[in-house]
Order: C-alpha cells, then structure tokens, then sequence
C-alpha cells in the first residue's frame, strides 16, 4: 500500500490558525497538509534551566492546536530532535509534494532552513517560504541608495508610508477548510520525556487587548505600576496572534502603539541586513570599550540587590514572573551598561534566559540601543538618572513596593556606585575608547 501524497505545513514562530501566511497557502494546495512541529534540539540543547516558561507557552499553544485538529479527524505531528534527521525520517514515512513553512530571519533559523532546503531539493520536494511574521521584510523598504536604514526615524516614515499604500492582506482561518491529512491523533511528547518541568496551573498573558487601551496607550505605556501596555509581547513571539490585524488595529487606534510595532520590524531587519550584531557592536568602533568584568556587581544587578530600587524592582519582577515593563527594561539596561560599564551581552544573555517574551532581534536591539553600541541616532552620553526615572514614572513608589518590599527599611542595601560618579566614569570610558579608534 503506498503512501497518500501530502503536502507539510511547519509550524514554528506562527502558532495559530487565523490569518497564518504559509498555512493558508498550503491548505489552498491540491494535497491533503500535515501540520508539523519540531522541538528542535539544537536550541534546546542550549538552555540552561530546565524550568522554562516558554517550553510551556508552546506546549499549552501545541495542545490547543491538536485538539482542534482532532476534533476534524486529523492530527498535529509533534517531533524532538535535529531538524536535519527530522526530515530524513519524514521523507521516508511520508510521499511529500510539498513543505510549506514561514520566514524566519535570526541566523541560526537561516542556517537550518538552507540545510532543509537543500536536503528537499535532492528529493525534489518544493520548500515554500513566506513572509508571516512581520510587516515588512528583507529589501522591501530599502533607502534611495538601495541600502538598508540604519536610523529607526526615516525607517518608520518610510515604513508608514508603504503600509498606507499597501494594507496587508488577511488570510482566512486554515482551520475552517477541510484540506487536512485524516489520520488518528498521533502522540505528543511530554515536556518532562525531553527533559523539562511542566506546571499545568501556570498562568499566561491573554492573547487579547482592549480598544481601551490602545486609545490611551501612549499615555499609559511608560508607568510600570499599571496595566497600561498590551502585554502581547509573547503571543508577537510565538505567533499566537497576527501581526498584520493587529498593526491594521493599531493604525487606527493608537500611533504610539503602531510606532512600537514598527520597532519590531525594524529590529528583525537589522538582524537580517546585519548578522554581526548576534555578537558584536552594530557600530564596530565601539567594540573597542573595554568593559568591566566584574561578577560582584553583575550578581547584584542580576539579583535585584544594587540599591536602586526601580532597577531592583525590574530585575525581580523579570526574575520571579518572566516579565519585565518596557519602560524598565530600559532603566536596567542603562544601569548595567553605563553605570557599572558591564558588557551589554551579559545583560542580553541574562534576559534571554529569563523573558518570556524573548526575542533575538528585539532584545538585541534593545541592549545595543541601552549600551550606544546599536544603530541609534543618540550617541553614548545618554545615560538614565534612575532617580529621575523613578520620580517621573514611579513617583509614588507604587511599582517599587510591589517588588522591593524591604525599600525604605534597613535591611535594603546601600546603592552599589554613585550615579554621578558613574555618568563621569562612563563618559570618559567611552570618550576614551572612541578616541583611540
């Protein structure tokens, strides 16, 4: 008995039925599609705690889309291990017309895809890439030198510009066709047989947020101690929701938040256009700043132990939730590159441990922009006043109580450095490394 022919949708950062580019355009195909998700242990692999909240974002994410899929007499097919042999093992169980799968632009995801594309092509099996997970992509908005930007204001205006001219296009919901493989439910494995904690009582995010507030967003976003941000972060991650709805939404409900979006873009592009950045300063002169390597006080700030309460405040929440506000974020950033000069990429690792929401480009991003390193307009002598900070956007300790409840007792500790003992060291620091370049 030979194998009915299928075509392979590979589910990764796009975890949903609704408006799913490569989904949709593998269910309009003349074959019956097998949805496909790989734990991929190459990254796996690589995480160094096996308490990890965002193994259990997906897994809640995979459970609920096998029981849609059973409900129509078909199955989501859930693999562990190398893509690479992965696929090896798919082609031979499988007759495979085709592999359809959405564009992912970090370097790692590239180079699996060619490895797969590459592999595929020897057995004459289309892989259909699409573009999903943003607006915008690769050359798409380009300067009038045909040269990526490298500045984020001229990018968003450029940006705006296009997105009024060419509106995306929503795809249907894949799972009101009745274009998938039947076959029985197959099983999935459990997070603990590949090595990682489960927590069923677990509590995420909502996928969902109000037209309320986005209306007031821009005035609401920078306060830490309210709900005043969409707190869609993970689900723009894991592509629980749309980009595209959500960017439609944005637009004419709140510029602020459209501008935040536009970030996001911005970012995947840089680290499309410019892989160095994964590991070094986006501006290569500044690769020359001799950062201090001190763990004492790099086990303070990761701990939440500096003395300055909006810093501590941020690094417990980050600790204790997976979360961390953007406003803080970029506080803590600040502290831990100009004020104790510690590299920016431990501070980077330490987040993408910990965030739920992370995000190669994004968090990357963040931190060169925090450091002065990245492709950010403002030069090195910006340097948040954590005082100043708090006073305008903690000013009645709200967001700092919740999380230093020692703040303002003896048992909180004395602050770790200066602040204007630190903007000095930092603004000769730089000065200095610059100059010799």
């Amino acid at each position: 008995m030979t194998n009915p022919t299928i075509s392979i949708h590979w589910f990764r950062r796009d975890l949903r039925w609704h408006d799913n580019t490569a989904l949709w355009n593998a269910v309009q195909g003349a074959q019956p599609v097998l949805p496909l998700f790989i734990f991929d242990t190459d990254i796996l692999n690589q995480l160094p705690d096996a308490d990890d909240r965002r193994l259990r974002f997906i897994y809640r994410q995979l459970q609920r889309l096998q029981q849609d899929l059973h409900q129509r007499g078909s199955s989501l097919l859930v693999k562990y291990g190398k893509p690479i042999e992965v696929w090896k093992e798919l082609v031979q169980t499988y007759n495979i017309a085709n592999v359809y799968t959405n564009r992912d632009y970090e370097p790692y995801a590239q180079q699996r895809d060619r490895e797969i594309y590459d592999f595929l092509q020897t057995k004459d099996i289309p892989f259909k890439g699409s573009k999903d997970h943003v607006i915008f992509e690769k050359n798409e908005i380009l300067t009038g030198n045909n040269t990526p930007y490298t500045v984020f204001t001229p990018y968003s205006r450029r940006w705006n510009a296009l997105f009024e001219q060419h509106k995306p296009q929503i795809a249907g919901n894949a799972l009101q066709t009745d274009n998938f493989y039947a076959t029985p439910p197959l099983p999935m494995p459990t997070l603990e047989s590949m090595g990682f904690k489960d927590n069923a009582g677990e509590v995420f995010p909502p996928a969902t947020v109000t037209d309320h507030l986005l209306q007031h967003y821009a005035e609401t976003r920078n306060y830490p101690a309210i709900d005043g941000t969409s707190g869609l972060s993970v689900h723009f991650r894991f592509g629980t929701i749309s980009i595209r709805e959500m960017a439609l939404k944005a637009a004419q409900l709140s510029p602020a938040w459209l501008n935040e979006l536009i970030w996001r873009d911005f970012y995947q592009m840089i680290l499309w256009h410019f892989p160095h950045v994964v590991t070094r300063a986006f501006k290569p002169a500044y690769d020359a700043i001799p950062w201090r390597t001190n763990e004492a006080d790099f086990d303070r700030w990761r701990n939440g132990a500096t003395g300055y309460p909006i810093v501590d405040a941020g690094m417990r929440q980050l600790s204790q939730t997976g979360f961390m506000h953007n406003r803080v974020r970029m506080i803590t950033a600040s502290f831990l590159t100009k004020h104790l000069l510690i590299d920016w990429r431990m501070g980077e690792a330490w987040f993408a441990q910990k965030l739920l929401d992370f995000e190669l480009a994004s968090n990357n991003g963040g931190w060169q922009w925090a450091a002065s390193t990245g492709c950010d307009a403002a030069p090195y002598f910006r340097i948040f006043n954590p005082e100043a900070q708090t006073q305008k956007f903690d000013p009645q300790y709200r967001y700092i109580k919740q999380w230093v409840p020692e703040f303002g007792t003896p048992h909180y500790p004395k602050p770790i450095v200066d602040h204007q003992f630190a903007r000095q060291r930092a603004l000769e620091t730089f000065k200095q490394a610059l100059k010799a370049e």
